[in-house]
């Protein structure tokens, strides 16, 4: 296995504080494995892959598809995904798992949405609660529909417990205030002790600023921590995407920038995954997948500011772990005996696995095809050590 960037485990006084990652050689890639297009599981098509997480009791993976039960009924898959010192194994499904309403019922599909069943969801982000053997999941929302996104709490058996309390600033609101249509919540984070949960707007909110674009960083996204035993919101802070990488081809085509998971390195400080499209290229050499490190307690606490503007708060900092481009031939040439990888995808999954004899630590990612036959289901090992 290959060594490349960044160290992420040592004691670090703060973001500013991180060794350069040119200087560093402590992220290793081991490998990546893929699922079929559209492959049968259980009577259900397979892809859609849009949050994972890891039960190191049960060895056990949760993998959320955000198939808004157009396909089928809204589920999570569970599966098993051997993963060595030097490799990766293709994931090995288990079981599928239907998320089901607080009445009972399946989710419905936006075709069947009626005044009086309107929850149609769009799965986002999966987290395990070992302490309560329970999942968190998020949802998008619908700006069309007038649903707004939620968080919510279920059983192994999809069956539904609680749903924490949002913040106002949340609700679909118009065309000037509230999430943006599909860019809301997208990432979810647990502190390591379990009672906090940090959740990510994949955007600005609409009066916070624009969406990322190639000149410049999009508005602030709104990174909120709950209590998870009360589901209260305690503090929030503002996290400034990148702008988007490079121009379409051509030009007017379309492309984005945003955050499309968090993941807690340790009570405080997380790791940010930045996720951009642009259209125009060669299957894969359009995505430009990134990873940064920041910590939750050095930003201001944005909770209680209705519209952000710059000079009423303080965004946090953050610094360059990796960008996945350097394991891709597209990018350049690798260095001797480094492995790479032939494409990227649409990757909105970042999960810590299982620890590696070394003592490093395993960390998942999987992309979401959008049931697209042009992209892939992909799952990239890393080790950090």
């Amino acid at each position: 296995a290959g060594t490349v960037v960044g160290t992420v485990l040592g004691s670090v006084a703060g973001c500013a504080s991180l060794p350069s990652p040119a200087t560093e050689r402590r992220i290793r890639l081991l490998g990546e494995a893929r699922l079929p297009h559209r492959m049968n599981f259980a009577g259900t098509v397979v892809g859609g892959i849009s949050g994972i997480d890891y039960d190191s009791a049960a060895g056990l993976w949760y993998l959320l598809s955000d198939d808004r039960s157009d396909l089928n009924p809204a589920r999570f898959y569970t599966a098993k995904i051997p993963i060595s010192a030097a490799s990766m194994s293709t994931p090995e499904l288990q079981s599928v798992v239907t998320l089901r309403q607080p009445n009972g019922t399946p989710y419905p599909s936006r075709r069947s949405a009626s005044a009086i069943d309107p929850q149609v969801p769009d799965p986002e982000s999966i987290r395990w609660r070992p302490a309560t053997g329970t999942l968190l999941w998020s949802s998008e929302g619908d700006a069309k529909l007038g649903l707004p996104p939620f968080v919510r709490e279920m059983r192994p058996d999809g069956s539904h417990l609680r749903e924490l309390t949002l913040p106002a600033m949340f609700a679909m609101q118009g065309p000037d205030s509230g999430p943006r249509d599909n860019l809301a919540f997208e990432g979810l984070a647990l502190t390591p002790d379990g009672r906090q949960l940090w959740v990510a707007m994949e955007a600005a909110l609409q009066q916070d600023g624009a969406v990322p674009s190639v000149a410049s960083g999009g508005g602030p996204c709104r990174f909120t921590c709950f209590d998870v035993a009360s589901g209260i919101a305690l503090r929030q802070i503002a996290y400034l995407p990148d702008a988007i990488p490079r121009p379409s081809q051509p030009a007017s085509a379309y492309a984005d920038n945003g955050v499309s998971e968090i993941l807690m390195l340790d009570a405080q400080r997380m790791l940010v995954l930045e996720r951009a499209y642009m259209a125009g290229y060669p299957a894969g050499q359009g995505n430009s997948l990134r990873i940064y490190l920041i910590d939750t307690n050095a930003a201001s606490d944005t909770l209680h500011t209705p519209v952000l503007r710059p000079g009423n708060h303080g965004p946090v900092a953050k610094t360059l772990l990796l960008n996945l481009d350097q394991f891709t031939h597209f990018a350049g040439t690798p260095p001797p005996g480094t492995p790479t990888l032939e494409r990227l995808d649409n990757t909105e999954c970042m999960a810590w696995g299982p620890p590696l004899p070394s003592g490093e630590r395993t960390l998942l990612l999987a992309s979401d095809d959008n049931f697209n036959p042009q992209q892939i289901t992909q799952f990239i090992a890393l080790a950090l050590g």
